[in-house]
């Protein structure tokens, strides 16, 4: 009976829910999520940065994480911001949002991205850059406003697309940002700006 007792507090020991990271700010680390070698699981890396959670993308970017959903495995990053009165992307060097392939996190299908200073290469793709699409109306806005009356397009990120990357480069588009579960009549002030990322379940 001892033996047995033994056996159950050391499962209990390796148990999840004692790994869980500390918070990060007002932010709770949900398992498996990792913020160090000493708890979650070190396949989901994440970080705390001066009290803010934060997502590395494979290029070495740094992306503010907004929420986390732990039932649903996923969680939101801010999209980079474009810069003051240009029309880039602050990730524009780096070509936009990366994810290691061999990452357990990737891209979802609840993401619209919309394109910026695009060049007429892009009429060519099936995206939407017609006088209706998302990013006419983002150009109105604030940050958006220094794309005014360039070339710009939004796709939803679906599963015929590369579920690792968005990419921007200089001679394509320059910008970009990305809104959750857009509705075609949701006012501009309702859109939920982020991008969307899931992880796959531990092993």
């Amino acid at each position: 009976m001892m033996f047995v007792i033994i056996v159950l507090l050391t499962l209990l020991s390796h148990a999840p829910a004692l790994d869980v990271c500390p918070k990060c700010g007002n932010m709770e680390v949900p398992y498996p999520l990792s913020t160090s070698d000493n708890c979650g699981n070190p396949r989901y890396r994440i970080y705390c940065n001066s009290g803010a959670l934060e997502f590395l993308s494979a290029q070495g970017f740094y992306y503010r994480i907004l929420s986390i959903n732990p039932s649903a495995r996923k969680l939101v990053i801010s999209p980079p911001l474009i810069v003051k009165n240009t029309c880039c992307s602050s990730d524009l060097s780096l070509g936009g949002l990366s994810l290691n392939e061999n990452s357990s996190f990737n891209i979802s299908t609840h993401n619209t991205v919309m394109l910026f200073n695009c060049s007429d290469n892009i009429l060519l793709s099936p995206l939407n850059c017609s006088s209706t699409s998302f990013c006419r109306r983002y150009e109105e806005v604030g940050e958006g406003s220094g794309c005014k009356g360039t070339l710009c397009c939004h796709f939803l990120k679906d599963t015929a697309m590369t579920s690792h990357r968005i990419r921007v480069r200089a001679g394509g588009c320059t910008a970009y940002t990305s809104v959750v579960d857009i509705k075609p009549d949701d006012p501009i002030d309702r859109w939920n700006y982020g991008i969307e990322l899931q992880w796959l379940p531990p092993l």
